[in-house]
């Protein structure tokens, strides 16, 4: 990881943590299902997805005093969508993020709840953008449900799961996580574009950039899932071939796989070439998403 974008994590990172802990704490809720929010919330994580949305004013030169509540609610869905995504009904996951899942704590009915006022709060702090005109909110608002909900994440959640007795081909693979991976990665993108004012020729170029690194953060995903250990990755390895999924590896072989993860990574680059200036962290969050070991 290059030095300019770890010190952008670094400072980032304690203040979405913050931000998300100061919004759940603020709510008058039973203590058992805020300690459950909590305790995914505060169970670690890259914090892709928020970073992302302040990378993108970044880069632009931009500023917005609401960023930090969009970034905080993409995060709050993000962590919903695995603790929902751990339970028995559905990838039956006993690990994330090196500790036990949500449900292996609280309950599988207190885990699905906690993830539920997670997705509402989600929309709770979209609709309180303060210095966002309504028009922009409301069109945040809109994209994050695409994102989040039938057409997007939840849409590829479908497909993934009857991926798993079918054999998917490479133009079907890449249709589910677009949507499964790809759609919320892509709101972060966007929503930083929003929020910076971009006009419709940058806004472009970010959403073609937004759909290639998802793909590519998903097939490091496959990657990683058959070359690295329980122990590195925080969640069980090898979990994907045990639930007979179709990936990058399975269907095209770990080197064509690779070829996969560079092409699209290269794609998500020569997107940026529009800002004109050396390194800037679209571009290097790509490069550490291409080699990152977890």
């Amino acid at each position: 990881m290059s030095e300019k974008l770890k010190q952008f994590i670094d400072k980032n990172i304690p203040i979405i943590d913050s931000e998300m802990n100061r919004i759940v704490q603020s709510l008058q809720m039973p203590k058992s299902l805020k300690d459950a929010m909590l305790y995914s919330i505060n169970a670690g994580g890259k914090r892709i997805r928020p970073l992302l949305v302040l990378s993108v004013l970044e880069d632009l030169n931009a500023t917005s005093k609401d960023a930090l509540k969009v970034a905080s609610a993409i995060e709050l869905v993000h962590t919903y969508s695995l603790i929902h995504d751990d339970l028995p009904c559905m990838d039956d996951d006993d690990f994330r993020r090196g500790k036990p899942t949500n449900h292996k704590v609280f309950g599988e009915a207190t885990a699905v709840l906690a993830g539920d006022a997670m997705l509402t709060l989600s929309f709770q702090l979209m609709a309180s953008l303060d210095n966002t005109s309504p028009e922009k909110a409301v069109r945040l608002a809109k994209l994050l449900a695409d994102a989040a909900g039938a057409t997007g994440m939840v849409g590829g959640q479908i497909l993934d799961m009857e991926g798993e007795t079918t054999r998917l081909n490479l133009e079907q693979l890449e249709n589910v996580h677009m949507h499964k991976t790809g759609a919320l990665l892509s709101f972060s993108i966007e929503a930083g574009a929003i929020l910076a004012d971009a006009d419709e020729d940058v806004f472009g170029y970010l959403k073609e950039y937004a759909k290639h690194i998802g793909l590519a953060f998903q097939i490091k995903d496959d990657i990683l899932d058959v070359t690295s250990t329980t122990e590195a990755l925080g969640k069980t390895a090898n979990s994907d071939a045990s639930s007979h999924k179709s990936t990058y590896p399975a269907l095209l072989g770990l080197e064509g796989a690779e070829q996969q993860l560079l092409k699209y990574h290269d794609l998500s680059i020569k997107n940026l070439s529009f800002l004109k200036k050396e390194q800037p962290l679209l571009e290097l969050f790509a490069n550490y998403i291409m080699g990152r070991l977890a």
